[in-house]
């Protein structure tokens, strides 16, 4: 039997009436997108898919490095000394980075762009194995979350940032697709971008949408976890997503600001569960980033609810907060 997670809620969701399950879906940021929403019959179906699609190519269009002129490229190109205005949505979501990068002591970095490039993770061409050392230090030099200056909507480029908001941008277009739904008077959905999910509401037999929390490829034999999502997302960072191996060695795409280079410590995947997916997805990946021992000491601290799994020399060994303990009692 697989453990179950109830988050504790103030209100129950009410059993829809008069509705069905219905399934629709597309692609964004390079992977792809469903909503599962109970609808009426009458529902224009391709209207709503359609909104929905809109929503997430916003976000695609304003922080993705690999379109050449959204306006994260546009910033990352930006003379020295020079003023970007941000799109509302846009600067909104590195206000939540630059938060998260301050309570994190960095461990956390949305100025990690040039890394992610020389690393191969980004939209560059990638060199077949591991750069340079100099070349490693010369771009941490050049970055660094401390030397962004928002000045409301408006950002500062001092030469050589270049953003990366990959660890939190996936999260923020859940967000903004479940925003699609709410605007269009649907109470009941699952909205799930690229494995990131957030859910609200009931299905018609009443019964919440529950969905099954990521494991590692590696994790076949470990117990599953069942959650049930009501007003909450999940979101996922784990080493196995992206890779290259050379010289007998793995390299995760998970880079550490600390040292510019993929992460070497025993954390194979960090999900957490929060109110939004943004927040889901930004403390997955910083939590990712630390060791262990240190993840699991923040997620206590700071009340986070997150599922740490890491290697052992017993095996994968799976640790839980106190918060997301607390959904098993």
């Amino acid at each position: 039997m697989p453990r179950v997670l109830v988050p504790a809620i103030t209100t129950p969701p009410a059993r829809p009436v008069g509705g069905t399950v219905r399934a629709f879906g597309g692609a964004t940021m390079g992977t792809t997108w469903t909503v599962k929403a109970v609808l009426p019959a009458t529902t224009d179906l391709p209207a709503l898919e359609a909104m929905v699609q809109r929503a997430l190519d916003a976000v695609v269009r304003e922080m993705s490095p690999w379109e050449p002129l959204s306006d994260l490229s546009r910033y990352n190109r930006a003379g020295v000394g020079t003023w970007r205005p941000l799109p509302p949505a846009f600067a909104t979501v590195l206000r939540r980075a630059i938060e998260v990068a301050e309570l994190t002591a960095g461990a956390f970095d949305p100025t990690l762009g040039a890394l992610t490039d020389l690393w191969g993770f980004g939209p560059h061409p990638f060199s077949g194995g591991p750069p340079p050392a100099a070349d490693i230090a010369r771009l941490r030099e050049a970055g660094g979350w401390t030397r962004l200056i928002l000045d409301g909507d408006a950002l500062f480029q001092p030469g050589g940032l270049r953003l990366d908001l990959n660890g939190i941008a996936k999260g923020f277009g859940v967000d903004q697709a479940a925003a699609a739904l709410d605007r269009a008077g649907v109470k009941s959905y699952l909205v799930e971008v690229g494995g990131e999910l957030r859910g609200t509401g009931a299905k018609p037999d009443g019964q919440p949408w529950w969905v099954e929390l990521e494991r590692p490829p590696t994790a076949n034999d470990a117990e599953r976890t069942m959650v049930a999502l009501h007003d909450l997302a999940v979101a996922t960072s784990g080493d196995y997503r992206r890779f290259f191996d050379h010289d007998g060695r793995r390299y995760a795409h998970t880079l550490d600001p600390a040292t510019g280079a993929p992460t070497t410590h025993a954390t194979v995947s960090v999900t957490v569960l929060a109110k939004d997916g943004m927040s889901a997805d930004a403390w997955a990946t910083a939590l990712t980033v630390m060791a262990p021992d240190t993840a699991v000491s923040f997620a206590a601290e700071h009340g986070l609810a997150a599922l740490i799994v890491s290697r052992s020399p017993g095996g994968l060994e799976e640790r839980l907060s106190p918060a997301l303990q607390a959904m098993l009692d």
